[in-house]
């Protein structure tokens, strides 16, 4: 079997201002993520850790140092992140930053939400653990771009639902948590330099210009996404729903007839 991966880049020229990724299918029969970068491609699975690697026979470092902390807790002993270990951590988030990069632009949100979820678990992780101040803050300063693409991922998840007030709620949660993040580091002055929370806000203002104003326009709003999805059984039920409430409706009286 030949090595050269001229093959694979044969057609597919690198673009160095757009992010070009595709979804492929590997030669075990699994699906797999191909980032484009300059002198060749990422390849990534879809499941467990970007690379396939398993160490330590788990799923990812963060998963074993989790084990060591906890028999360290059942031991009575100390548990500390020492920097090897936080350089190796790092590494390993990365590799989840391209995936739910990728992830993002492949429009697959929940794959997206589980990788930004698990790098803010690993960011918690450090910041409690780690021995040294300089990799708390190496990690932690992430903190809100990751918030910002996972509340991206729900809301649009919800948008797809056609379910504008639940995704003003999941836009809502990102902006607290981001503003959560500011106050712990004494920046909540600084709001309008932060360009995560600013993006937010600002998406936050376009959705709601969308948003239906009463239980009919939701419903009627959810029916046009319905059938452009071609989900009609969903489309039925909501045109069954709508047109209850507009039998519960009372109707205008009309106009008295003078005579005849």
């Amino acid at each position: 079997m030949s090595l050269d991966i001229g093959n694979v880049l044969s057609g597919w020229d690198f673009q160095p201002d757009d992010l070009q990724v595709r979804l492929i299918a590997g030669d075990d029969g699994r699906e797999k993520i191909q980032m484009r970068v300059d002198l060749g491609v990422l390849q990534m699975e879809c499941e467990g850790r970007p690379d396939g690697r398993r160490p330590h026979g788990v799923e990812s470092l963060l998963e074993y140092h989790e084990a060591r902390r906890q028999e360290a807790i059942e031991a009575g002993e100390e548990f500390a992140l020492h920097a090897v270990e936080c350089a190796a951590l790092m590494r390993e988030g990365l590799q989840y930053y391209h995936r739910y990069l990728s992830a993002f632009h492949l429009q697959l949100y929940d794959m997206v939400a589980r990788d930004t979820e698990r790098n803010l678990r690993l960011f918690a992780f450090v910041s409690r653990h780690a021995a040294r101040n300089r990799d708390r803050i190496e990690f932690d300063q992430y903190r809100p771009y990751v918030t910002m693409m996972l509340t991206r991922a729900l809301a649009i998840k919800e948008m797809g639902r056609g379910d504008l007030p639940a995704a003003l709620e999941r836009i809502d949660e990102g902006v607290r948590r981001i503003r959560e993040f500011l106050l712990e580091y004494r920046q909540d002055d600084r709001e309008t330099e932060c360009s995560e929370l600013n993006f937010l806000l600002r998406w936050r203002a376009d959705v709601s210009r969308e948003r239906p104003t009463g239980p009919l326009e939701v419903l009627e709003h959810r029916l046009q996404e319905a059938v452009a999805r071609e989900s009609y059984e969903e489309a039925g039920r909501l045109r069954d729903q709508i047109a209850q409430i507009k039998a519960a409706e009372p109707s205008e009286p009309s106009e008295r007839r003078g005579p005849a």
